[in-house]
């Protein structure tokens, strides 16, 4: 998979938490029942124990500010640093993601269809950025040459400005074609 196609996916997913914690938030100030398909609402259990704040703070706002940040990433330009500052947003809010679960299992006694949502979109998250991590740059966005085996077809590798090259415009090129 490319990684604009890698991006496009954790953007989607992303997008789909940003609704889950935007959700649980406003349901957390509204003061409203969270919708819980789960007999008992075991979602408002979850919503009100102990572990829903950290220092007065909703997880769910925690949450929803961890989206952004991704998004954030997502759409910002790519390089090392940005691929570095994703994943390690992501390494974060999977791993309180993933302590959070913990205590719904062996603390509370109830799960939250919406955490476990948000949880199941930060593991697939984890996956997908430490996939565009290890590969680093890709190659023909830095300007460089498609490996060998590469599924992208011509047309996906060259954007406008490699096509024409820095120097040469279009119309130069359509008159005198290099070899």
């Amino acid at each position: 998979m490319t990684d604009r196609k890698l991006r496009i996916v954790m953007i989607v997913l992303s997008a789909i938490g940003l609704g889950v914690a935007t959700y649980l938030t406003v349901v957390h100030y509204a003061h409203i029942t969270v919708a819980c398909a789960a007999n008992g609402n075991p979602c408002e259990t979850v919503q009100h124990s102990a572990w829903s704040e950290i220092a007065g703070i909703p997880v769910a706002l925690l949450g929803l500010i961890g989206y952004v940040m991704i998004l954030g990433l997502l759409f910002a330009p790519q390089n090392d640093n940005v691929r570095t500052a994703l994943l390690t947003v992501v390494l974060v809010g999977f791993g309180f993601s993933a302590y959070l679960t913990y205590r719904e299992a062996f603390s509370i006694h109830a799960y939250c269809e919406w955490c476990l949502s948000s949880a199941a979109i930060l593991t697939v998250l984890t996956g997908l950025s430490i996939t565009r991590f290890l590969r680093g740059a890709d190659p023909v966005a830095a300007g460089g040459d498609l490996p060998p085996g590469d599924d992208r077809d011509a047309v996906d590798a060259l954007d406008d400005s490699s096509a024409t090259g820095p120097d040469r415009p279009a119309d130069e090129l359509a008159a005198h074609p290099q070899a």
